[in-house]
């Protein structure tokens, strides 16, 4: 299959690395220096002055975009126009109501979208699922995970912090993470509160995001995402009546990744403890984009697909608005 990647920075770059059964054809950038060093990386692959050029490739077979959000949707649309498979980084869209007429013509033109929530695709999380899906957890009561950073100098005055580039802060970053793994075990929320709030950053978007959603018959989700946590932290716990699921790190500054599964003896007390430890780095990337391939060798329905990122994407657009914030237009 042969790909596009538009948008070559950090993201752009990890995906480049992890193309297996891929190959990259076209690159673009804005900061045309940047598509020059990863086509260099790579044979055959041609560097483009506009991402509207790639749209005029009858060669491509996917687009992978990984810009600033603003243009996440014009871009999207218009490789989806031309026929081509796509992958979009997460959040899919600046705002949720965006992904409205994407979701309709990748219907109409019968391509596969997959959104870049690639947390799905950590070993630990793959295993999670397994045990999940195998009900050794019995029936699932409530998550309750943490997700933070600290920045670096100047990370108030980079893209992300600017709501016109964002959309978002910290809820949209790190926190559509939490929001799209815990629907993922959880199912759909029908009650949704929390509370965004700017306490360090000098910046118009929130650093820190505390969401509590509820489906339902009451399973609840209870998370905190942060750039104000100075040291790297991942956590998420899923509760089961029979067994608890732990998943910790996600490699490099979050540490080695960690499934740990306590499964509860009829005694209560002490739980039955198996841990799986996951030290040779993050394959997510790769496992993403092959399943993409399969989605497409079998006409399969992509998920998490654009859906996905619209019901992720409303949930944490609510608790901003709630919370004061108005760059959700």
């Amino acid at each position: 299959m042969n790909v596009a990647i538009i948008g070559c920075g950090l993201i752009g770059n990890k995906r480049a690395d992890h193309l297996a059964g891929g190959c990259l054809r076209f690159c673009v950038d804005t900061h045309r220096e940047r598509a020059e060093r990863l086509a260099s990386r790579v044979a055959q692959c041609e560097v483009l002055d506009t991402w509207q050029e790639v749209m005029t490739k009858p060669e491509v077979d996917i687009v992978i975009i990984a810009t600033t959000h603003e243009v996440l949707t014009e871009i999207s649309l218009a490789a989806i126009s031309a026929g081509n498979h796509v992958l979009v980084e997460k959040p899919g869209a600046i705002a949720s109501r965006h992904l409205t007429p994407v979701i309709e013509a990748a219907k109409k033109m019968n391509v596969r979208v997959r959104v870049g929530f690639n947390h799905r695709y950590h070993n630990a999380f793959c295993k999670a699922y397994e045990l999940f899906q195998a009900s050794e957890l019995g029936e699932l009561m409530f998550i309750r995970a943490r997700y933070g950073h600290g920045g670096r100098v100047g990370y108030d005055k980079e893209w992300r912090s600017n709501p016109q580039l964002s959309g978002g802060g910290e809820l949209v970053d790190k926190g559509i993470h939490l929001v799209d793994l815990s629907r993922w075990f959880l199912g759909e929320f029908s009650e949704i509160n929390g509370f965004a709030n700017t306490y360090y950053w000098d910046r118009a978007v929130d650093d820190n995001g505390f969401i509590l959603l509820k489906t339902p018959n009451k399973k609840t989700a209870f998370l905190h995402a942060s750039c104000t946590e100075w040291k790297n932290l991942f956590s998420f716990e899923i509760y089961g009546k029979k067994a608890k699921l732990e998943i910790q790190g996600l490699g490099g500054s979050y540490g080695i990744e960690r499934l740990s599964f306590y499964q509860m003896l009829p005694e209560l007390g002490p739980p039955e403890t198996t841990i799986w430890e996951f030290p040779r780095g993050d394959n997510s990337w790769q496992r993403e984009f092959s399943a993409l391939l399969d989605d497409i060798k079998h006409d399969r329905h992509s998920s998490p697909g654009l859906s996905d990122a619209q019901a992720a994407l409303a949930i944490v657009e609510q608790i901003a608005k709630e919370s004061g914030y108005d760059y959700y237009t």
